[in-house]
C-alpha cells in the first residue's frame, strides 16, 4: 500500500473541512463524521452544540483569517460576525464537494487500530462503524469547559453559568452580574451584560492580559503586527507594545491587572468596547475572587459586592475522549506531535487543529490539513522517528522559553508556523527523493511486520 486510499476525518468544523479538502485534492477517499447537522462546527449558532452568541464577531480580521483557497468576500466587513462565518464554511464545503462526504449527527465514540498495524476502526454513537487506513482528529478544544479548580471556598446563594453556555445578553437584564476572565468572550460577554445589568458588571481577574483594539493607526491590528512578521519575536514584541501603549495606554489605566507575560507571549484580548465601557463605568474591574459568601462575593484584598449571576469565562478543556488513552497520555494539553500535526509513535493518526495559535486558526489548519494529506497521498516523507522526536524536544524548549508552562507542548506562533509548513512540505518531498524518509507506506510495512 503507497497511500492510504480511505481516511476518517473526525469533526466538520473549520479544521475537519480543511482536512476534508486537502485530502480529496490529494486523491484520498475523505469520509467526515459530525455530531452537529451541518458543517462550520462551533460557528453554527443554533446548532444545540455551539458556544456562539449572538454578538459574536471574528476578532482577527478576515483577510488574517481567510483560508487561501477560499478568499473571504471583498465587500464583507474587517471583522465579520459568526453568522457570515458559519455560512463561508459552509460554502467552502460545497465549493470544494467535501459536503457529500459528512456523516451528519455522528457522534464518534471510540477510535482504535486492529492490531498492529492494522486498519482504524471509527465507532459512532449510533453503532454505526467504518474501517480506514489513516485516522485525523480534528474535533477542535473549545466545546469542553473549564470550571475553576479548585473553586473558590464558600457558597453562593446566586446563579452560575460557563460562558460556554451564554447565548444572548437578556439572561442578564436588571441582574448584578460578576464576569470572571481576561479572555475575548469574557470581555464581550461583560460588554453585552453592561447595557441590560442592574449596576456595573464586575470584571474579575487574578492575571491580566493585553488589551488589542480591532483597529491600530486606521488598519485591523492584526494586520499591523502581520507587518513585522519578519522580525525575530522579541523585536516584534518591543515594537507592538510601544504601538500599544501609544495608541490605548496600559491595561492597568483603566483599573485592570497588569499583563502576566509580553504581548506575542500570552494570547492579547482584542475589544475595542471594553475600555469604552470601563471609563463609562458600566464596567467595574476587580481583583480575583477571594471566596463567596451568600449573596456576596469577596474579592482579594477584602472588598465585597452583591452579585446575583457569575459567568465563569474560564476557557476550555483539550478533551480528546474517543482515542485510547494509550495514544493521547494522560493529559491532550501535552501530547507531542510532528509539526503539530503527525503522532510521533504512530503517524497514521494525525491531528489538525490541536494547537494554540498567536493568530488566526483557519490558515494555520488548512496549513496542517495539507501537510497530513501530502502525507497520506505518499507525496511527503516525514523524517526518522529520532529525527521527529529531537525536532519535538526543541520546539517545546522554545515555547516554554517564550510562554512558559501554559500550554507550551499546543502553542504555535502564527506567522512562523504557516510559513514553516510549506518548507516542510518542501523538506518532505526531497526527503522522498532521495529515499532518506518515512513514507505512508514504508511505516504501515514496519508496523505489520513488527
Amino acid at each position: 500500500m503507497t497511500s492510504a486510499r480511505r481516511v476518517a476525518v473526525i469533526g466538520a468544523g473549520p479544521a475537519g473541512l480543511a482536512a476534508g479538502k486537502a485530502l480529496r485534492d490529494a486523491g484520498v477517499e475523505a469520509v467526515l463524521y459530525e455530531r452537529g447537522d451541518r458543517p462550520g462546527g462551533l460557528w453554527v449558532r443554533g446548532s444545540g452544540l455551539s458556544p456562539a452568541y449572538a454578538s459574536l464577531h471574528l476578532n482577527t480580521s478576515k483577510g488574517r483569517t481567510e483560508f487561501a483557497d477560499f478568499p473571504m468576500p471583498r465587500h464583507w466587513p474587517d471583522y465579520p460576525s459568526a453568522d457570515m462565518i458559519a455560512r463561508y464554511l459552509a460554502d467552502y464545503a460545497e465549493r470544494f464537494g467535501v459536503t457529500p462526504h459528512i456523516r451528519f449527527n455522528s457522534t464518534v465514540v471510540s477510535v482504535e487500530r486492529d492490531g498492529t498495524g492494522g486498519p482504524w476502526t471509527v465507532a459512532a454513537e449510533s453503532g454505526e462503524t467504518g474501517r480506514y487506513d489513516a485516522v485525523v482528529v480534528a474535533n477542535g478544544h473549545n466545546w469542553d469547559p473549564r470550571w475553576p479548580d479548585p473553586a473558590p471556598p464558600g457558597e453562593f446563594a446566586g446563579e452560575q453559568m460557563h460562558a460556554h453556555a451564554y447565548r444572548d445578553p437578556g439572561i442578564f437584564r436588571g441582574r448584578r452580574v460578576l464576569v470572571v476572565g481576561m479572555g475575548n468572550s469574557a470581555m464581550d460577554i461583560a460588554v453585552d451584560a453592561s447595557h441590560v445589568a442592574r449596576g456595573p458588571v464586575l470584571l474579575s481577574a487574578r492575571r491580566g492580559v493585553h488589551i488589542v483594539p480591532k483597529y491600530l493607526f486606521g488598519r485591523p491590528s492584526d494586520a499591523t503586527g502581520g507587518a513585522l512578521a519578519a522580525l525575530p519575536w522579541r523585536i516584534r514584541q518591543r515594537v507592538a507594545e510601544t504601538m500599544l501603549r501609544l495608541a490605548v495606554g496600559r491595561p492597568q489605566d483603566y483599573g485592570l491587572p497588569a499583563p502576566a507575560g509580553g504581548l506575542f507571549q500570552n494570547h492579547p484580548t482584542i475589544s475595542d468596547t471594553i475600555l469604552h465601557r470601563l471609563t463609562h463605568g458600566e464596567v467595574a474591574a476587580r481583583p480575583g475572587i477571594e471566596r463567596l459568601d451568600g449573596d456576596r462575593v469577596v474579592f482579594a484584598g477584602g472588598a465585597a459586592d452583591p452579585v446575583d449571576l457569575i459567568v465563569w469565562a474560564t476557557g476550555y478543556r483539550v478533551s480528546i475522549p474517543f482515542l485510547p488513552r494509550g495514544l493521547v497520555g494522560g493529559d491532550p494539553e501535552r501530547l507531542p506531535l510532528y509539526k503539530r500535526v503527525f503522532h510521533l509513535d504512530d503517524p497514521s493518526l494525525a491531528f489538525v487543529g490541536l494547537m494554540q495559535s498567536t493568530g488566526a486558526a483557519l490558515p494555520v489548519v488548512e496549513a496542517q490539513a495539507k501537510l497530513a494529506a501530502a502525507y497520506f497521498s505518499g507525496a511527503y516523507a516525514l523524517p526518522p522517528p529520532a529525527e521527529q522526536r529531537r525536532a519535538v524536544a526543541r520546539a517545546l524548549r522554545a515555547a516554554t522559553a517564550r510562554w512558559g508552562d501554559r500550554r507550551p507542548v499546543m502553542r504555535v506562533d502564527f506567522d512562523e508556523y504557516v510559513a514553516e509548513l510549506p518548507r516542510e512540505a518542501k523538506a518532505g518531498r526531497a526527503r522522498l527523493a532521495r529515499g532518506s524518509g518515512r513514507t505512508f507506506a514504508s511505516a504501515h510495512r514496519e508496523e505489520t511486520t513488527a
